[in-house]
């Protein structure tokens, strides 16, 4: 039996909103955990988070964390929301790192900068991996029906797009507001397409809102990860936040998305501009759960493991 510092967070929770849930493991100096470990972790957690982060010290010079993220099938080479909920309560309460404007963060997707503006905004900040675009994507009519959409529902002022801000990321830009709300593809159909195109999320977006100020309301698939829907994201709202970018449809600094099927409380996602240049999308987390998590080895009943 094994024991591990463990948090259930939930990331951009606001309000009414129910946020995006996330597993938190902070490993100890020298403390060790195996990939097997981890997944397995992940995978007794399937259900309850969306994926779970591995947090251990950083090399020093380098960066001062790193992490590795798993969901119930596999590991995840980038996770937004998993970063905001672990740098939020990082910050929150960690010494060494409270009074921090920043600090740097290692990813498999390479080091990335964490921005603490919890004194300023309440949020913490994370700059998106650079993005890359790519100019293959699927038919539109294969890519409605992948939705359980109508071609109509389309928006066919912006064309679909395929960027890579983390992860493999669709883009399919809706008309409608009503058209967003009610998307609800199959699992197994949506994760066939997903797989058979290469890409990790699927992202459905529109620049109609529910509440004025918004900019934009969005959704995200994930079925590769062994799950539907995502409902708060950061490396899915960075691909869209870099492909309006590169579109010249988003000119100002800053940009606030509603995400999520729930009209009334969606839950809300920042993306900045930083005057170096690059993205980054901000958020906060709420600690749910603290305590330990207790991992079977797997031994046989009735016997010590």
């Amino acid at each position: 039996m094994k024991r591990y510092r463990f948090k259930k967070i939930d990331a951009f929770a606001v309000a009414g909103s129910s946020g995006n849930p996330a597993g938190y493991v902070r490993l100890s100096p020298g403390e060790e955990i195996t990939d097997r470990d981890m997944q397995q972790i992940a995978r007794e957690l399937k259900g309850f988070v969306s994926e779970t982060g591995f947090l251990r010290e950083g090399t020093p010079g380098e960066c001062d964390l790193s992490i590795r993220y798993f969901s119930c099938e596999r590991e995840v080479e980038f996770c937004g929301h998993a970063t905001i909920a672990i740098m939020d309560d990082v910050v929150r309460s960690d010494d060494r790192f409270r009074n921090r404007e920043s600090l740097r963060l290692r990813t498999n997707r390479g080091v990335v900068t964490v921005l603490n503006r919890t004194g300023e905004d309440g949020m913490v900040y994370i700059r998106a991996p650079e993005p890359e675009f790519s100019d293959t994507r699927p038919e539109i009519r294969e890519t409605a029906a992948a939705l359980a959409l109508d071609v109509r529902d389309i928006d066919p002022a912006i064309p679909i797009g395929v960027v890579n801000a983390g992860l493999d990321t669709l883009l399919v830009p809706l008309a409608s507001l009503d058209a967003c709300i009610r998307c609800s593809p199959d699992y197994a159909t949506l994760r066939a397409f997903s797989l058979s195109h290469a890409v990790d999320v699927v992202v459905v977006y529109t620049r109609e809102t529910a509440f004025p100020g918004h900019d934009l309301h969005s959704r995200v698939f994930a079925p590769t990860f062994g799950y539907l829907e995502d409902p708060a994201t950061g490396s899915g709202n960075a691909a869209l936040g870099n492909f309006l970018i590169r579109q010249n449809l988003w000119k100002n600094r800053t940009l606030v998305i509603e995400q999520g099927p729930d009209r009334e409380n969606p839950n809300i996602v920042r993306l900045l501009r930083p005057e170096d240049g690059g993205l980054m999308f901000g958020g906060g987390g709420r600690v749910r759960i603290d305590g330990e998590y207790v991992l079977s080895t797997g031994a046989p009943p009735g016997q010590p493991e």
